[in-house]
């Protein structure tokens, strides 16, 4: 008689707590992630990782409801041929300059995509024209975004003076928390890091 009790009361706890986890998760407010993506390995990484460890099965089950985060991925494509050039170039090598880029950014969003699916996440994308600095910042702010995720190239600080870092900039001037995923340490060592987190 004692062991039912026992049981029973065990029984009560758990759906207890099955409740108030299905109460938490009603409540939960979705947040609102962005991950910026380009054409190298990192970004992935960062999009690889954002998946792992801010998605969660509770957030893309149907039970989850408005509980889930949002993902957005974003590119930003810069103008292949800069302002003064365009000028001189006749308009249909602009054109096709144009319809390749569109065409590089939907593969690789395409891309980002079919990795969100392998982790059964829900996206939605989104192609900015400009420099990826300025026109990230401006989305951020636009759309209300929570978190922005970026990958880290690791450039030493020479290169990152003359280049200019992304992830520094949107650290400094996104209006929201920026999370910048470094690549794991073997990334140097090995040459197929690209082919590992695609």
């Amino acid at each position: 008689m004692e062991k039912d009790t026992i049981a029973g009361s065990g029984s009560a706890v758990l759906q207890a707590k099955e409740e108030e986890v299905t109460m938490i998760r009603k409540n939960k407010k979705k947040m609102k992630v962005m991950v910026a993506i380009d054409e190298s390995a990192e970004s992935f990484y960062a999009l690889k990782w954002a998946l792992d460890n801010l998605y969660v099965i509770t957030d893309i089950t149907p039970e989850a409801g408005s509980g889930s985060n949002v993902l957005t991925i974003v590119h930003a494509q810069q103008p292949f041929i800069p302002a003064g050039a365009a000028f001189y170039a006749t308009s249909t090598l602009v054109e096709n300059v144009k319809k390749a880029e569109e065409q590089s950014s939907a593969a690789l969003l395409s891309r980002a995509l079919q990795v969100c699916k392998e982790n059964m996440v829900n996206a939605q994308t989104l192609i900015l024209d400009g420099d990826a600095r300025d026109v990230i910042c401006q989305a951020v702010e636009q759309m209300h975004i929570d978190l922005l995720v970026v990958g880290s190239r690791g450039l030493g600080k020479v290169k990152r003076a003359f280049l200019g870092s992304v992830s520094d900039y949107c650290a400094h001037h996104a209006v929201c928390p920026i999370l910048i995923v470094k690549p794991p340490k073997e990334h140097h060592k090995h040459k197929n890091f690209k082919d590992r987190v695609a």
